[in-house]
């Protein structure tokens, strides 16, 4: 298994706001900058299935395994030969919010897709998160 973390704390930052924006996937893309589009039909919950178009790739779906409201989700998407899990979680520390996303892939053909999309993403995670930090607080206004 392949796995790589990005992990940053803000102060001044609530995550309630966090939270709603994980999980409006519709409008992912506003934070999400290597998407160009996310269609969940239905709750935000363990199961729920969306679809994501990265920018220059093919649609994929993605599975909601885990969500542990104002804290953890965790989403997954299956490649051939290779399993994806982008893990999301925020903990309240006595210097703010730190938010924190894991990617790991794992299967006998992980290191084709590692390669062809996982450290692309992983080189996003420090932009992703201040996109959606920022948008947090630009609703909080």
């Amino acid at each position: 298994m392949w796995i790589k973390t990005y992990s940053k704390t803000f102060k001044d930052l609530q995550k309630e706001r966090v939270w709603a924006l994980w999980a409006d996937v519709n409008n992912r893309h506003k934070w999400d900058l290597d998407s160009e589009y996310c269609k969940l039909e239905g709750p935000f919950k363990v199961g729920a299935k969306f679809i994501l178009k990265p920018i220059g790739a093919p649609v994929v779906q993605i599975e909601i395994i885990e969500v542990r409201k104002n804290h953890k989700f965790t989403d997954r998407t299956r490649f051939f030969g290779a399993i994806m899990d982008g893990i999301h979680e925020m903990e309240a520390t006595k210097d703010g919010l730190r938010l924190t996303t894991t990617m790991q892939i794992s299967g006998p053909l992980s290191f084709i897709w590692r390669k062809l999309v996982v450290e692309g993403i992983v080189k996003t995670l420090p932009d992703q998160t201040e996109a959606l930090v920022a948008l947090a607080r630009r609703e909080d206004d």
